[in-house]
């Protein structure tokens, strides 16, 4: 019988000591909005919104143009960022939040958030010349294996 306890005694001490370890103080919504605001993800919505735009006045190619300004007056960006939030708060605590923010607004931090948008965009276009580049040898060994 005593051995019986043992496995369940050594599961509830890992589990209880996994569990203090493992699980932080979750992200509050307001270090969450900080830091969406610092690093310009809080205008992701705009950005979004305009890039969506072309192909809504595609679907509706009758609406004039006051409609759209209309729209776009009215449109509340803010709400992108309430649905993100909860995203952040799923994979940041408040301690790691916090940290970000301390380091945003360092000038390191600073610069990242400057010259971000230009390494996404030379690295999305690497990353489409080594997809060519793997493309054409999958090719190209594909057909010299065939003959």
């Amino acid at each position: 019988m005593k051995l019986a306890t043992l496995p369940l005694l050594a599961l509830i001490t890992f589990s209880t000591s996994f569990s203090a370890t493992t699980f932080a103080e979750p992200a509050s919504a307001e270090s969450v909005k900080q830091l969406m605001h610092k690093t310009g993800a809080g205008e992701l919505g705009i950005q979004a919104m305009n890039q969506m735009l072309p192909a809504l006045k595609n679907l509706i190619p009758d609406a004039p143009e006051t409609f759209w300004s209309d729209y776009m007056a009215a449109f509340n960006p803010d709400d992108l960022v309430e649905m993100t939030v909860p995203i952040y708060q799923k994979y940041l605590s408040e301690e790691e939040v916090q940290a970000l923010n301390s380091f945003y607004d360092t000038p390191a931090g600073k610069k990242l958030i400057k010259v971000q948008p230009l390494i996404m965009q030379e690295s999305m276009m690497a990353g489409q010349q080594w997809g060519q580049a793997v493309a054409q040898d999958v090719i190209s060994k594909y057909q010299m294996q065939k003959h």
